[in-house]
């Protein structure tokens, strides 16, 4: 099924596009300083704060949508309260010790902590962790539906991503805090619309609830409560995701980033209600037969909204979803760049490797969707194989209660990563009856963690035998 969109559609999405330039070119290459470039000089006020964490940590929209075309109002228990409840924690317990820190990044803060060998073999996995692999290939499916599918949809992909390191390379992170600000606008507007019209297509919320099935009234969604557990284990990531550290440091003050992401919650509950929703009305109003779920919202706006509204809406979507890549983008850069490559190539400015790395990374997440050309796979096996090890010595930076002696950090870096990339190497040869990763029923991440918290006891035992053991 493909889009029929009309010129005033596609002028908005070009003006958007030409908007990103203009923004990132306000202020060109004037942030040279590393604290500027990567930080924009720790002066990001409450505003712009939750508006770049909104924006950013909610880019997975198309597949939010499949989720609640599929399984209904359970998406705010699966897909929601996990990750309500990490981000609290994290803003109770690291976001204030965060800003305070000096390190820049997470790789430095473990190199500060620990050693010098422990941070920068920390860049590798956290890259891999960031990639933008799952933003290029939404945006390329995007445009393969909204062109008619002309062309392969890594066409697609290849150009947005390549756009997309065009103007972050320019105004660093000052950049994608700008065009965050937009986004975070044009995200919500977009999906108010949608609903306002399919109210008067369809009919309101009860006219809606009446329409549907059992199992998308269901909470659980018909999951059973290992699998939802599952969630809550993958919301973890919170704690060593480089977005939320890059923010909070970059706060102008401990109490913005702890508030930032207080508020940030909120507004994620009404963001979940308004996709949720939308998700409701497009398996009212379309059916149950859909070929690719995943196009839910696009599809459902293609038949409801009229011509330039349609525009107004496919932005929201596109906002959505740049605003994660281009901090993915910038991220994964810094830390390829910054923290790793630094170190075998002294003689160029940070900066400039910084930029370098930008564009190898989306080269890499190219890559990363040619070989898994799945949103939920990049998700799972990324997140599988990489949160187990990077979970304690993340921790351990600003809790003294997960802090290890510094060659336990090479192990559970090095180790836990190993073991859970195995199991999924196992799993990926041997897989269940169900097709899934998992190895004798159990998956990839399971192993891993539980690697992390045997090296985390024997790492505290240590530590108290040579009297240095502490507590929070």
């Amino acid at each position: 099924m493909n889009s029929e969109f009309a010129l005033i559609d596609w002028l908005l999405i070009a003006a958007y596009f030409f908007f990103l330039i203009w923004i990132s070119w306000k202020k060109g290459w004037k942030a040279e300083t590393e604290e500027d470039f990567l930080l924009s000089g720790r002066k990001v006020t409450l505003p712009a704060f939750v508006a770049t964490l909104v924006s950013t940590w909610y880019g997975g929209i198309l597949g939010i949508g499949e989720w609640s075309y599929q399984f209904g109002i359970s998406q705010w228990l699966i897909l929601g309260a996990p990750f309500y409840i990490f981000s609290a924690l994290f803003a109770i317990f690291l976001a204030g010790k965060i800003r305070m820190n000096k390190a820049l990044t997470i790789p430095e803060a473990i190199a500060n902590q620990y050693s010098k060998r422990a941070g920068r073999i920390s860049a590798l996995p956290i890259f891999i962790l960031v990639s933008p692999a799952p933003y290029i290939l939404m945006l390329g499916l995007l445009f393969q539906y909204l062109s008619g599918g002309e062309a392969p949809f890594l066409f697609y992909a290849s150009l947005v991503a390549l756009f997309s390191v065009l103007y972050i390379t320019i105004g660093g992170f000052g950049a994608v805090i700008r065009t965050d600000i937009l986004q975070v606008i044009l995200m919500f507007s977009g999906f108010i619309i949608l609903l306002i019209y399919a109210v008067i297509e369809f009919g309101g919320f009860g006219t809606l609830i009446g329409s549907l099935t059992d199992g998308h009234m269901d909470i659980t969604g018909g999951h059973n409560w290992q699998y939802i557990l599952v969630w809550f284990f993958i919301a973890l990531w919170t704690f060593v995701d480089p977005s939320f550290h890059q923010r909070a440091a970059a706060a102008e003050s401990p109490a913005v980033a702890r508030k930032g992401i207080f508020y940030s919650i909120g507004f994620w509950m009404v963001f979940d209600f308004l996709t949720c929703f939308a998700g409701l009305y497009a398996f009212a109003i379309l059916g149950s037969g859909l070929e690719q779920p995943i196009l839910a919202y696009p599809i459902l706006a293609d038949q409801i909204l009229p011509a330039g509204i349609k525009g107004l809406f496919f932005l929201s979507l596109l906002a959505t979803i740049m605003s994660t890549l281009d901090s993915y983008l910038f991220i994964s850069g810094q830390t390829l760049g910054r923290d790793y490559l630094s170190k075998y190539f002294p003689e160029v400015k940070p900066n400039l490797l910084t930029r370098i790395s930008i564009l190898i990374s989306a080269i890499i997440g190219i890559l990363l969707i040619i070989i898994y050309p799945s949103v939920i796979d990049l998700w799972y096996i990324i997140g599988s194989i990489f949160i187990p090890g990077l979970l304690v010595p993340v921790l351990g930076i600003y809790l003294n209660l997960f802090r290890l002696p510094a060659r336990f950090v090479l192990y559970s870096i090095i180790g836990c990563t190993f073991i859970s990339l195995t199991w999924l190497i196992l799993g990926t040869w041997y897989p269940d009856y169900d097709g899934s990763y998992t190895f004798y029923g159990i998956e990839p991440f399971y192993p891993g963690l539980f690697a992390a918290i045997a090296l985390w006891g024997a790492g505290k035992l240590k530590l108290r035998s040579e009297g240095s053991g502490n507590s929070d």
